[in-house]
């Protein structure tokens, strides 16, 4: 009988509180931001990555231009 009030009570307590206070809301949150800076990270590694390939790209004008004369 003891189990059974304490499981109540908890279960109470668990249900009247906020979505936001809790454990799940907490984690909620974080992998939420972690998405957008990963999202930010991986925008950014492809913005250096267009960028070395330009830069590879145009040293491989300049070889072949150099190959000609």
């Amino acid at each position: 009988m003891k189990c059974t009030v304490v499981f109540l009570v908890l279960s109470m307590v668990v249900l009247m509180a906020e979505p936001g206070e809790g454990f799940i809301g907490l984690l909620i949150r974080h992998t939420g931001k972690t998405y957008i800076q990963l999202i930010k990270m991986l925008e950014q590694l492809e913005q250096q990555l267009e960028q070395l390939e330009q830069q590879q790209q145009q040293q491989l004008d300049k070889r072949s231009l150099n190959a000609f004369h």
